[in-house]
């Protein structure tokens, strides 16, 4: 379905630039950088296709993804190799700033793939449809994070997990009114809403001081 493989696509290229971003701030040669941003792209769907049994995993069968990822991080490598100001320039918190809404976008669109992607794979346990959405939006981000040597963003930073559950929930309610492309929009544009007003907010869950 086209619809799908435009919002996967996003995704990908949503994720793939959060994972170069990072490896350029840690200094890594342009091999790092364009695995952090294969691994940040793809991981959560490699984790879902494991837990789904489905063999191999999709990333393996169709490589536009793995593609658009490597072309991605190769072209932030060039922009920040030739331009290396831009690095200590106020254009770098703007970038970051957009980061943030691409990381969000990226988180939305997959956590409906990883519900759709269960739901053709002709699964319909709640529970494991709730999982595969979830992990597979926030499961490149934990791999990458622990590559990096950083503590993964899910555990510390603006209710990120909880923007993906509940943007699953949204999808899995609506599909049975609306069908599955609309619900599919509407549950990953009310992820992005959630993580874009807990950034602004900086909404956070309880943690202990």
């Amino acid at each position: 379905m086209l619809a799908v493989y435009i919002i996967e696509m996003i995704g990908t290229v949503a994720f793939a630039s959060s994972g170069a971003m990072i490896g350029i701030r840690k200094n890594m040669d342009i091999f790092g950088i364009n695995v952090l941003a294969v691994t940040t792209a793809l991981g959560g769907g490699l984790i879902r296709d494991l837990v789904l049994g489905i063999n191999p995993p999709n990333m393996f069968r169709d490589s536009s993804y793995a593609i658009a990822s490597v072309i991605t991080a190769c072209l932030l490598f060039l922009l920040f190799r030739l331009r290396q100001e831009l690095l200590a320039s106020h254009l770098v918190q703007v970038y970051e700033k957009w980061m943030n809404v691409m990381d969000a976008i990226g988180l939305g669109a997959f956590t409906v793939i990883g519900i759709d992607t269960a739901l053709e794979a002709g699964y319909d346990s709640i529970f494991l449809l709730l999982f595969v959405g979830v992990i597979t939006g926030i499961g490149g981000g934990m791999i990458r994070d622990i590559m990096a040597g950083n503590t993964p963003f899910v555990f510390i930073k603006h209710v990120y997990a909880c923007a993906s559950i509940a943007g699953a929930v949204a999808c899995l309610i609506l599909r049975l009114f609306f069908g599955d492309t609309a619900a599919m929009i509407i549950g990953a544009a009310l992820v992005v809403i959630i993580r874009l007003l807990a950034a602004h907010y900086r909404w956070n869950l309880p943690r202990v001081q």
